[in-house]
């Protein structure tokens, strides 16, 4: 369990409507068992009423989570989500060379095999990824994501379909990839949304655990990097 006397570590930003944790690696959003999930632990620390998440973060990825504080602010929040108003960047570190580069990533995602996904050529109800990958070091690249769809596993499952798994990633990356690997490499970086005054806000915050994000070589090459300003591609479908 997450000692939630460490709350205010992770807060990113926060007011009446909502707040904005930098999620931990590994924690579950919801309960299980008997063992209270992060937002409902969230909860009871701030002595809240009602307490939501408006998007999903996987178990295994940290960074921005956005959780509304009541129900009006949740409605407004997810309509945003469901409508495509909400940038959404990622970051993460792969293992193996990319067919490409850059560009963007599009298809269904089908249901595979022991609870996977998998991304096909038809483009029905497609994810849209849209990612830049730079090289890091020997083997590891750094992938910037923007993610214009939300999709379940969608960036672990689009990464590996271009032979770049995410590292540390124990459901969609080579098994030798993963060896004494302390985490899966993906981080929620970057989100920007209207709050319900219809200002826009932006947040973001850097990963806190994983030996490869908190290394000197990584933090140099995010440095300077705004992520919205990159030329990202134009098409949305």
């Amino acid at each position: 369990m997450f000692d939630i006397d460490h709350l205010s570590a992770i807060t990113v930003a926060e007011c009446s409507d909502w707040i904005v944790i930098n999620k931990p690696a590994g924690l579950s959003l919801h309960s299980e068992g008997n063992e209270p999930g992060l937002v409902e632990q969230i909860k009871q620390r701030l002595s809240l009423n009602y307490l939501a998440p408006v998007h999903r973060l996987d178990k295994v990825t940290s960074g921005c989570l956005l959780l509304a504080k009541h129900p009006e602010s949740a409605s407004w929040l997810s309509k945003q989500f469901q409508n495509r108003q909400v940038e959404k960047y990622y970051l993460a570190l792969t293992a193996g060379k990319p067919k490409k580069k850059q560009g963007s990533i599009i298809g269904d995602m089908v249901p595979a095999r022991n609870g996977n996904y998998k991304l096909t050529q038809s483009k029905n109800n497609s994810a849209i990824t849209q990612f830049f990958s730079y090289g890091l070091s020997e083997g590891i690249r750094l992938v910037i994501v923007r993610l214009l769809t939300g999709k379940t596993h969608q960036i672990r499952v689009a990464l590996k379909s271009i032979s770049s798994p995410i590292l540390g990633d124990e459901r969609y990356g080579s098994s030798q990839s993963n060896i004494s690997i302390d985490r899966c490499y993906l981080h929620a970086y970057q989100l920007t949304f209207d709050d319900l005054a219809g200002n826009r806000k932006t947040v973001s915050c850097l990963p806190l655990t994983g030996e490869r994000f908190t290394q000197s070589i990584f933090k140099q090459a995010i440095k300077d990097v705004s992520v919205d300003q990159l030329a990202w591609p134009k098409t949305r479908n």
